[in-house]
């Protein structure tokens, strides 16, 4: 009876925020002085238990176009989700519609096969191809694992690459450039080398995977954070039988949302603000999309944020365990 009316609770949270309005997010400085906002919409879809979801013709599509009415202005996408085109044909209708190109804020990925000096640009070229634009506002180093087509491992010093990504901001292919899942001395690596330092660092950041030592770095080297996995395991059909709690019907977090008037998972972004992260969170449902940006009008208090902290267990939902031997593979190896 508990749980039924936990669960409960946590149905008449959602209503509360069911009628769409428009939400906008605040804009966070990065260290080469341009503007990104403080929430993007991601647009991996993931993997289930049969392996990795595929995406249909325009469900990405869709979602997007529904993200930039409810006030997103930051899309999160890259080369290996295959979807670039489908974000490009939303972004372009709006563009159409009359909202100002300037004021969305794409962010795009470069895939572990170009990972050679020579080959940054032209995978950039093909990604802006799909995506119909002349630039993107944000190009990152999607893993610091060079790998081949064929599965063999491309040892490219990322330090080459990162040269190749510079060149393709020179270009003004990119305006901003950056990192995803590089560790703290793999940063240090390219700014001890004279080279520039990334604007942004994307990496995984949820309840369970907090990571203050990390954030604390990258606020001392002046780096945005984004964080994907936003969520982490708080679904019970996305949390493997090993992840630690909490779940969406934790009886604290559903205590904290319905004194905020929010659903648990608005409740879990709003940490994520708060701990000046850029969270990622993606869906593929409009009425969820629309309360996942709609985090902006409160604040955790002090012995809220104490409880969240608790829930830190470094656990990690993406290993990519399968480069383990890789000489630059960037997490724990234990």
């Amino acid at each position: 009876m508990e749980r039924f009316y936990l669960i409960l609770g946590i149905l008449w949270c959602s209503t509360l925020t069911s009628s769409m309005r428009i939400v906008k997010p605040p804009m966070k400085e990065m260290n080469d002085g341009r503007q990104i906002p403080a929430l993007a919409l991601g647009t991996w879809l993931g993997n289930n238990t049969q392996g990795r979801v595929e995406p249909g013709q325009n469900e990405v599509e869709h979602a997007v176009s529904w993200a930039i009415d409810a006030g997103y202005r930051h899309i999160d996408t890259a080369y290996a989700y295959r979807i670039e085109d489908q974000v490009g044909r939303a972004v372009n209708r709006k563009i159409a519609e009359g909202i100002k190109r300037k004021d969305l804020f794409i962010t795009t990925k470069l895939w572990n096969d170009a990972h050679a000096k020579e080959t940054v640009v032209p995978a950039l070229r093909r990604s802006l191809a799909s995506l119909g634009l002349e630039y993107v506002d944000l190009y990152l180093i999607h893993w610091p694992v060079g790998q081949f087509g064929n599965g063999t491992y491309d040892t490219t010093d990322y330090l080459e690459t990162w040269r190749g990504m510079i060149e393709a901001k020179s270009l003004g292919l990119a305006r901003s450039i950056g990192v995803s899942n590089f560790n703290q001395q793999q940063i240090d690596r390219l700014i001890e080398n004279g080279l520039e330092t990334p604007a942004v660092l994307q990496v995984e950041i949820n309840l369970n995977l907090q990571q203050p030592a990390l954030l604390q770095y990258c606020a001392d080297k002046d780096i945005v954070i984004m964080g994907y996995t936003p969520f982490g395991s708080l679904f019970y059909n996305k949390a493997k039988p090993d992840a630690p709690p909490p779940r969406i019907d934790d009886p604290a977090l559903v205590e904290i949302a319905a004194k905020y008037r929010k659903t648990v998972p608005q409740i879990a972004l709003r940490y994520l603000v708060e701990l000046g992260v850029i969270p990622i969170p993606k869906s593929l449902t409009k009425s969820r999309i629309e309360q996942n940006i709609d985090i902006f009008d409160f604040a955790l208090e002090l012995e809220e944020l104490r409880k969240l902290q608790t829930f830190d267990k470094n656990y990690r939902t993406i290993k990519q365990e399968k480069w383990l031997d890789n000489p630059y593979y960037p997490f724990e190896k234990n």
